[in-house]
Parts: structure tokens; sequence; C-alpha cells
């Protein structure tokens, strides 16, 4: 790389010294400047003569844009002005502010304009309509530079405090959705430096000066900051400009050099020497970039690419450099998205491959694509079937099954819709890091430095753990944390198998950890670690369960597939797959509970009930032992009677979107599961359209089990307090009686201890407890409640009777003498135990 010698372009006197601005049509057809003075130039692509002049503008122009059919000016004196390309002549004013305009943003489709002034607030302007204006509040201070992402949907606002403001347009009000706070200078909004935040053409990302003279690209999903441009400019950044591909980026500053930098490598390509420039516009399909300084030049530099990298500027559209591209993440067959929706496929010469829907492959393949042809001058159908020889085959006949070749193409072309598989508590790559685990024990986190990796193991418990730090060359990807160690697994790469790798926190051995590599051809899919075992599904749909210490103590093939993840608790794991295809074209998805050590099964190919087009989010065991599900619809469902075959019901313990902090309507968060511990959800708050946390560490929140019963939403202004009393005791009763019927399933396969039973006792109370409240809003509800308050106390379980004899004091404290008498009746069937026959 070096400085570029070739023949320089002469400069143009477009304007006085001063403020410069340009900008290309989007045909590239001409290019339109504007400065100090009151003259506005329009130059004509690859003419040498003379521009075109608009001489009655406004003067002291801070701001152009434009499109093939009309530019806007702004200027100091709050003017935004419209004139025409095709007669040069002023046509109307677009908008009027009480202070200097800074800014103006034309959208990819030319219908509106986006205008930014001293003022704290942006003017979004409908082009056709000058009274639709939608407005870009909350800034602090005045935004400097305005940009539109390729789809038009989004605008970044870099304000003058430093702040690039990213806003999505919406027909109402736009909606500020990111603030990327360190990426720019404060800046005053008359400084020469730029601010400016630029959208890759890709639309996945801008780029934008920081403080230390580099480029920084930032993502615009999740506002990481991705790739660089460093250590190229000695002074501040004045304009950047991508090439139309997004393969190049061209850059200016102070410095007095202009550099060309390759966007896949972030390198330097070419050094150009050209002082004062202050702004740049690339040409939109001619290798031609064109710039002016701040002494009112115009410099038109045809041949701008030398022949070696003019190469890049005609390749179809780049990818924006992320660190981890998850373009470059999917597979081979993959295609990558544009802006405009069109997919950009590997081989351009490819032929489209059908789809279900198309055309093509309803009707065949038309005669004109094949490379034999065959006349079929008699009638006799020889194209209906032609073989490699030019012989008439039997395609003209009839298929054994009764279904013709063109809808079995069909058929067969069709895929359903899979549960794809996921390791719980671990989160996507977002920028570099991402988090292999999250649970109430802790959290494991990794960094992506290029090279390696670097992974951070941390405890909430500093005083029985101890947090560590280690550099990772296996590139894991999963891991599970637990009391006794923690578990990673690393996809194959670069010719090595899958591993797994385990690493006890505290052994009375030099060395306990231990890691073994799996067959050739093999990838992990899943891991799970509990007390006693460890828990690998894999690719083949292999189920490998190993000793804490490495030793493999049971491989099977796992019925359903393909596999999608696992879960363990003590002797216990669950490992759900595939099934048979719904209705809905997507498979049911299974799961299977087994005890490694007594080698039983307790669950066998059963249903994960969700509903329609739901997907599971995060699988786990719950503090006392039961399988636990999180859905995408925001339900969490616990497993009951899990341990007895063919018993087993998911059974919802909460419904997130019905949480009272969500009634107002105002807030919009989901959130990310976490555990199930002492009959509490613990997850992670999501905001603003988030769906994975991220740093810096969050914080955990917990809410109370709530079986959604009934309508949460009840008439404040009712008379009847039993209206408002009934459902939040009857949901008491549900939920209590699930706890208990939990904790009998525990104690009955298990050795309990006296502990537990005294919790069992208390449980058994507590359901009692919340029948005898019901009873008492029946009762003093009046007498026509007879029927059910009867009914409430025969669902009491009280062997001693003393519940029932409760139940008939409540009756007489409220004069139900009929009530009371109906449950001296039942207390005397119990007693003689005839109850049941009846």
């Amino acid at each position: 790389m070096a400085a570029v010698t070739q023949q320089r372009p002469r400069a143009r006197p477009a304007h006085p010294s001063g403020p410069t601005f340009l900008t290309y049509t989007p045909n590239g057809k001409q290019l339109v400047t504007a400065g100090s003075n009151n003259v506005v130039r329009v130059y004509a692509t690859g003419s040498d003569g003379e521009p075109t002049n608009l001489d009655d503008c406004q003067e002291n122009n801070t701001a152009i844009a434009a499109t093939n059919d009309f530019f806007l000016t702004g200027s100091e004196d709050g003017t935004v002005c419209m004139y025409s390309l095709d007669t040069y002549t002023y046509e109307k004013m677009l908008t009027r502010c009480t202070l200097p305009i800074r800014d103006i943003a034309l959208s990819p489709d030319g219908q509106w304009a986006a205008v930014a002034s001293d003022e704290l607030i942006v003017k979004v302007i409908n082009i056709a309509d000058t009274y639709t204006v939608l407005y870009l509040r909350d800034l602090p201070r005045p935004a400097k530079h305005l940009s539109f992402d390729p789809s038009g949907s989004y605008i970044a606002a870099s304000c003058a405090d430093g702040i690039v403001y990213v806003y999505k347009l919406s027909t109402e009000e736009p909606d500020l959705v990111r603030k990327v706070d360190g990426l720019i200078r404060s800046l005053d909004v008359e400084s020469e430096s730029s601010s400016r935040a630029v959208w890759h053409p890709d639309g996945r990302a801008f780029a934008a000066p920081t403080a230390t003279r580099d480029i920084q690209l930032v993502s615009s999903g999740d506002g990481e900051r991705q790739r660089a441009f460093s250590g190229g400019h000695m002074g501040d950044v004045t304009a950047l400009v991508w090439s139309p591909n997004g393969a190049l980026l061209i850059t200016s500053a102070s410095d007095r050099k202009i550099l060309l930098w390759d966007t896949k490598t972030q390198k330097i390509l070419a050094r150009y020497d050209y002082p004062s420039v202050i702004n740049m516009a690339w040409h939109p399909t001619q290798n031609i970039v064109s710039f002016v300084t701040s002494d009112g030049e115009l410099y038109i530099y045809e041949g701008f690419l030398q022949p070696d990298t003019f190469t890049l500027l005609q390749k179809p559209m780049q990818s924006s450099p992320f660190i981890r591209d998850p373009l470059a993440e999917t597979s081979g067959n993959a295609s990558k998205v544009l802006p405009n929706g069109v997919k950009d496929k590997p081989d351009a010469r490819a032929k489209r491959r059908g789809t279900p829907d198309s055309l093509d492959d309803i009707l065949g393949p038309e005669l004109g694509d094949e490379d034999d042809f065959v006349s079929d001058d008699d009638g006799a159908g020889y194209l209906d079937g032609v073989n490699g020889f030019g012989k008439r085959s039997n395609g003209h006949l009839d298929s054994i099954d009764g279904i013709d070749n063109k809808r079995r193409a069909t058929i067969h072309a069709w895929q359903p819709r899979l549960h794809q598989s996921f390791q719980p508590g671990s989160t996507p790559w977002r920028g570099n890091r991402k988090y292999l685990s999250l649970n109430l024990t802790g959290f494991v986190w990794t960094v992506d430095q290029d090279t390696h990796h670097t992974v951070t193991v941390e405890f909430y418990d500093h005083e029985f753990h101890r947090d560590f730090h280690f550099t990772d060359p296996y590139l894991y990807d999963k891991a599970c944390l637990n009391e006794n160690g923690t578990l990673f697994s690393c996809p194959p790469a670069n010719g090595n198998p899958a591993m797994v790798f385990y690493r006890p926190h505290e052994t009375w051995t030099t060395r306990a950890d231990w890691r073994t590599q799996l067959p050739a051809g093999e990838d992990v899919t899943s891991i799970s670690l509990s007390d006693s075992y460890i828990v690998v599904t894999t690719s083949t749909n292999y189920v490998r369960v190993f000793t804490l210490y490495g030793t493999p103590f049971r491989v099977y093939r796992q019925k359903s597939s393909p596999t999608v993840t696992c879960a363990s608790w003590r002797d216990y794991i669950l490992t759900m797959g595939n099934g048979t295809v719904g209705g809905d074209g997507s498979t049911k998805l299974l799961y299977n509970i087994e005890n490694v050590k007594r080698d039983e099964v307790c669950q066998s190919e059963d249903i994960v009930a969700l509903t329609e087009g739901a997907q599971v989010k995060s699988v786990f065991f719950s503090d006392n032992g039961d399988p636990c599900v999180y859905d995408s619809t925001g339900i969490l469902l616990i497993l009951q009677h899990w341990r007895s075959p063919g018993q087993a019901r998911w059974v919802p313990v909460l419904d997130t979107k019905q949480l009272e902090r969500l009634a107002s309507g105002r807030k919009e968060e989901t959130y990310w599961p976490v555990a199930v511990a002492q009959e509490k959800f613990h997850c992670i708050i999501l905001k603003g359209g988030d769906q994975y946390p991220y740093f810096p560490k969050p914080l955990l929140s917990e809410f109370d089990f709530k079986i959604p019963c009934s309508n949460p939403t009840l008439p404040k202004d009712s008379e009847d307090s039993a209206v408002l009393e009934s459902p939040k005791l009857e949901e008491t009763f549900v939920r209590s009686s699930l706890m208990l019927s939990l904790l009998e399933d525990l104690i009955s396969s298990t050795n309990a201890t006296h502990s537990q039973r005294t919790e069992l006792s208390r449980r058994e109370i507590d359901v009692n407890k919340s029948l005898l409240q019901l009873l008492n809003v029946e009762c003093r509800e009046g007498e026509d409640r007879g029927m059910k308050a009867l009914e409430i106390v025969g669902l009491m379980k009280d062997p001693s009777g003393k519940m029932v004899e409760a139940a008939g004091k409540v009756a007489g404290r409220y004069g139900r003498t009929v009530l009371q008498e109906k449950i001296g009746e039942l207390a005397e069937k119990r007693l003689l135990g005839i109850e049941d026959e009846e």
C-alpha cells in the first residue's frame, strides 16, 4: 500500500471559501453542490462543460440532498427549499425552522425528508404533503447529522451531546429504539469534524468516527460494536462514504489524507493527498469519487480506483464486517438477504431451486431448459420422458402409487418445520460475547478474541466458590454450571472432533478435570450436568451418559429425532426431540424421562404440551426435581405425576403476560427464564425489544406462581365482594393442591426426611385452609350459595374431621342452618366411611 501517483483531477472553483456540500442524484446523472453563496451548481456526469447554475437560492447553505427529480437545500436562515432538476427552478419551501438548518436526509424512496436544525426536535416531512410531519424527540442537544438506513425504516441522528440516537419510523410517532453512547465525540454543530453515522449498504450496521480517529462499525440489530477501521488518520475525520456495494470505504480527515479501506479486512488499500476535504460522494454506479474542500473547490475524480482495487467495486453486495457474522454462521446453502429483500445466491449462475409454491416446481422443467432435444413429430409422447440415450422412457405411464411425477416432486420438496436444538441457559452471540450458562449458581460467559476465546465463570455465593477465568483455545460454545463443577463442550473444527470438558470445583486429588472427544462426524447439540451424571446429546441422535469423572455409563440412540435439548437432576435425565408432523406442518416435540441409576423409564415419547406455533425457550428441573418448561408465549409449565409412566401432564403455573406489572399496558417487556426455586419463577427482565440478556451482568427477578384460573381483569366497582375474593382464593386452592401433589410424588419415590414429612402436613393444611376461606366467602354472600358451599366442604381432605367441624362452625356463624345440617351429615358419612359408596 502506497500513496497514489496517478493523474490528479483538477480543482474546480465551485463556491467561495467556507462550508461546501455535494450530493449525487440516485441515478448518478447529476452532481449538485452548494456553499456559502446563493448559487447552487448542477454538474452533468461525464461532461467537462460548465455546470448549470441556479442563482436565486438562499445564502449560507448548510445542507443538500437530491433525488432524480429535485434537490433540497437548507440554510442558516432556517429554510429548506425544493428545486426542480428538470426546469432548474424553485418549486416550494418545504419547511422553516426558527434556528439554522444543520443537515437534510432523504429517504431511499424520496418521499420523506428529515431535517435537523439547532432546535431540539428533528422534523421528518412528507415531500408531497408538507403538512404531514413526524417528529424525532428526546434529543437533549441539537442533531448534527442525519442518515436513513437503506430500507428507510430507521434514522440515525448524531447528536451534539456525543450520542447516536436511532429511531424507528412509524405512521404516528417515531420510536427511539436505541442510544449508542461512547461512540462519537461531542462536537459543536458548526464543526468541520464529522460524527455522522453512515449506514452500510446492506443495512445491518452503520459506521461512525470515534474520538480516537478510528471508524467504528456498530450493529443496527443490537447496538454492539463490531469491526473497526483503525490506525489510519492522524487528524479528526471530516467525512466517510461507503462504496455502492459496501466493499470499500473512503474517509477524509484534517491530516490532509483521503484513505481507501477494504471493508472485509479493514486494511488501507490506498492513500490520497488532498487538504481541507470536508465532504465526499461516491458515484452510484461508476468508478468516480467527488469531494469538496473548505476552500469551496470541487474535485471530480474519475478512475478513482486503480485496476487492482476496481475489482472490489464490481463485486455484488458485500456484508458488513461483523466480528461474528450471523450470515457466515448459516449453512452453505443459505442465501444472504440484501436490504431490498433480494437473496444473493453464492453462485448467481446456478438455476433457481423450486419451492413448493413455485410454478416451475409444480409444472416441471421447461423443454427449453433441457440439453437433449427429441422432436415429438408423431405425438407418441416421446417427450413425456426421455432418457440419456434419446430413448423414450416409461415416464408416460401411471405410477404404481397413483401419484404423478410432478406431484411427487412437489411432495418431496416440502419439508416439515422442526424444533431446532438449543442449549438451556445459553444466549446467541451478540457482538463478540455470549452467555454459555445462566442459573442460580452463577453464570458462564465467553469473549471471542478472533484466535481464541476467553471464558469467565462467576458465582453468586463467593463464600463457597471462587470465580475463575481461563484462555480457551478449543472455542467452547456450550456450558453447564452447578455446585459441583462446570461442564463445557466445543464443536468440531479444523479437523478436530467435538469435545466435552468437565472441571470440578473441589477435589481431594491433584487433578480431577477431564475431557473426551466424540467420534468423528458427531457434533454436540446439548449438554446437562447433575449431581450424579453428565448427559450429552449429539447430531447423530445419540444420548451419551458419563459419570462425573468421565466414565462412559450409557450410550443409546434417542427415538425422537433430531434431538432438541436435554436436562438432568440427580439420577434423572430428560431428553427432547422432534416427533411426528402435526396438521400445521410442524413436528411434535416429544420428551423422555428416565432414571439412569435404576435403568427405569418414567415417561417415553410423551408430547410437550405447546400451543400451535410455540417454541420451547428453556427446559430445566426445579429445586425439588420437577421438570419445567418455559415457552415462547410466556407460559411456565411444570410436569405433574411424571414418575408414574403414562400419568404425566403439563400444568401452567405462571402466565407472564398476565402479570400485574403489565396490567397498565405501558410496559413492554419479556422474561428470560433462569430457574424455578421455592415456588418462584426466577428470570431476567428484558426491555426494549431485547430477546436475550446481555452485558453488564443482568439482575435476577422473581415472580410468585399464579396459575391462570380465570380472567385477571376484574371489575373494580363490583358490589359483589365474592367477585373480587373468590378468584384469588380459587387460584390459591388449585396452586396449593398442585404443590401438595408434587411433594407427595417426591416423598413416595424417595427416602423422605423428617422435614419433608413436616412440609407435607403443612401443605395439606394449606389446601384445607384455602377451601375454608372459600367457604367463608360463600356463606357470607347468602343462603343461595349453599350448594357451592357444600361442594367446597366435600373437597376437603380431612381424615381427622377437624376441618369439616370448622366448616360447620363457619356456616353457623352466618346463620346458615340448613347448610350446617348438611355439613353435619357429611361428617357422619365420613366417620362411617360410607361417603364414597354413594
